[in-house]
């Protein structure tokens, strides 16, 4: 059929099973809006306040669902708004198309107005970028685009599009479904096969570290499978939270700087560590040199690039992991491990216990009323700093894709419109953002979003009047010297909640924050709960960076 670029973009999303996009127009892709008018019953736009919101929101949608999140944005301003959400993404391996407009080819390289070369921006944070020059490749393009972020370890993919491009005429015919698709995973060799169910059976204290690659693998299920086969333990980081079942009797939890230390401890004293889907982040190999001391490392990652990087190990594998999984569930049986599982109980005995809350709102408390309120299927937002670490500490999740947060990049801000993109995802579920005052005020404009749209959003600030991570690391590293990182901001939350639409509530201990959550949780609409913390609060334990397990801070 004969159709202009902008009807092709449309008709490749509706191919590629696209229900729902982010964005913002302008001048660059109006023609691309402008062609979205027919097809509002098959493609659903959701407008945010800014481009980041709708680049985060994209994001929260992919993580919250597993499919390819697309965002949408203008040239110029429009399509550098989206760089932070890209380089979250990329860090995070989440799938992501992103589709900017440019000015016309002939006034490319003219200082145009508008005019920015976002591919160059996003070179270092993209899977692959484009600029498609032919309308003829742009079909082509963007299918490749899709195939490229689900392909191998997944992550964001860029299109720039030239508005003549968009308004150019083509014979267009859809791409057969046989020949859509991610690239096949590299086949596991027999040799290292064999050799890894070796490893598992000669190992004396076998732990398994597990990452976000199992929940983007979709390998959940062989991984509960291989624990409870050959009895091994794991914990997982905090991209992992939900790939085992909080409540899993082999789970020992989460690891890393703010992890258990029985976790820590375990890693220190394993003698096999099989480490799945994960990329030995600084943020839980704290000291490379030290990390996993007695072990023999097994590195399961389908990029393998990321093999030796951080840590250097003894067998790399590179596949899909939950393909090498089933493929080594036949190779390992049951073994005793009765003196490891000993070793780990009295490693229990040294996790740090927070202090009885009294009826006060301890950020350990709310934390426990949340998860107790949504229950362990729900979904869990959260933006970055000690409230992100709270949270994970006690999230309790029972399943994948249901606690979404900024893990390699750690971008604050990042909670709002990820919380909308789980919305949209899951329309008819409470979706809860936990926040802090400083992150919330980098993305408090989507609650008019969130309100247009009706989504079902509970914000609970965590107000400490600070940047509390940098505050807490001035505690401890630099005597107290607080440079920058108290606010003693008049911002009025509940006001600018009711301002823009939504309901706001400020409970004065745990008992009425208990009763928020319940009627927050009842409510169709966007609600803040704002809650004052103890300024002094800290994210125990804590590794210092540069450390090991006994570094560990455990007392305020």
């Amino acid at each position: 059929m004969r159709c202009s670029g902008s009807e092709v973009l449309i008709n490749v999303l509706i191919e590629r099973g696209v229900e729902t996009i982010f964005g913002y127009p302008g001048g660059a892709v109006l023609n691309i809006y402008d062609a979205l008018y027919d097809y509002t019953d098959q493609i659903r736009h959701i407008l945010t306040v800014d481009e980041q919101g709708a680049c985060y929101a994209a994001d929260g949608y992919a993580r919250a669902t597993g499919k390819t999140g697309v965002v949408l944005a203008t040239s110029g301003p429009g399509a550098t708004n989206l760089v932070t959400g890209i380089a979250n993404a990329y860090m995070d391996s989440i799938p992501m198309v992103a589709i900017t407009g440019n000015v016309a080819q002939n006034l490319i390289g003219k200082d145009s107005f508008q005019e920015i070369y976002i591919t160059g921006c996003t070179m270092p944070i993209t899977k692959h970028n484009f600029v498609v020059r032919d309308i003829e490749d742009l079909a082509p393009i963007l299918h490749q685009a899709f195939d490229i972020a689900n392909s191998g370890r997944k992550g964001p993919v860029l299109v720039d599009i030239p508005k003549d491009i968009t308004a150019a005429m083509t014979d267009y015919s859809p791409l057969p479904k046989e020949d859509q698709g991610p690239k096949a995973p590299p086949e596991i060799p027999q040799a290292e096969l064999e050799l890894l169910a070796k490893l598992i059976e000669n190992a004396e204290r076998p732990l398994i570290y597990a990452g976000g690659g199992i929940i983007s693998g979709e390998a959940e299920g062989p991984l509960a499978q291989l624990m409870e086969k050959a009895h091994i333990p794991a914990c997982h980081t905090i991209m992992g939270i939900g790939a085992i079942p909080d409540e899993h009797p082999l789970n020992l939890g989460m690891v890393g700087m703010h992890g258990r230390t029985s976790c820590n401890l375990a890693i220190e004293h394993c003698d096999l560590l099989l480490a799945l889907g994960v990329r030995f982040s600084d943020r839980v190999a704290l000291n490379f040199k030290k990390f996993a001391p007695q072990a023999s490392l097994v590195h399961v990652d389908i990029d393998p690039s990321e093999h030796h990087k951080n840590v250097p190990v003894d067998l790399a594998i590179a596949a899909d992991v939950g393909d090498l999984l089933e493929a080594i569930l036949p190779h390992v049986s049951a073994q005793d491990h009765d003196s490891w599982w000993a070793d780990l109980n009295r490693f229990r005995q040294e996790d740090w216990q927070a202090p009885a809350a009294n009826g006060e709102l301890d950020p350990t408390a709310m934390v426990q009323v949340i998860t107790d309120r949504l229950g362990k299927e729900g979904t869990l937002v959260t933006d970055v700093g000690q409230h992100q670490m709270w949270a994970a500490q006690g999230a309790r999740r029972a399943k994948p894709r249901t606690f979404i947060t900024s893990g390699g990049l750690g971008a604050m801000g990042y909670g709002y419109g990820a919380a909308m993109g789980a919305a949209v995802a899951h329309p008819d579920e409470h979706i809860v953002h936990i926040t802090g005052d400083g992150s919330f005020h980098m993305n408090m404009n989507e609650l008019a979003t969130a309100v247009h749209y009706q989504m079902p959003i509970v914000t609970v600030i965590f107000d400490n009047q600070a940047l509390g991570m940098p505050r807490q690391w001035q505690h401890y590293m630099y005597d107290d010297r607080y440079a920058m990182s108290d606010f003693f901001r008049t911002t009025d939350y509940v006001a600018l909640a009711e301002a823009m639409g939504a309901r706001g509530v400020r409970p004065e201990n745990l008992q009425a924050f208990d009763q928020a959550m319940e009627e927050a949780l009842a409510h169709p609409g966007p609600t803040v709960i704002w809650c004052n913390i103890d300024r002094h609060a800290q994210v125990l334990p804590m590794i210092p960076a540069g450390g090991t397990v006994a570094d560990s801070i455990r007392t305020e």
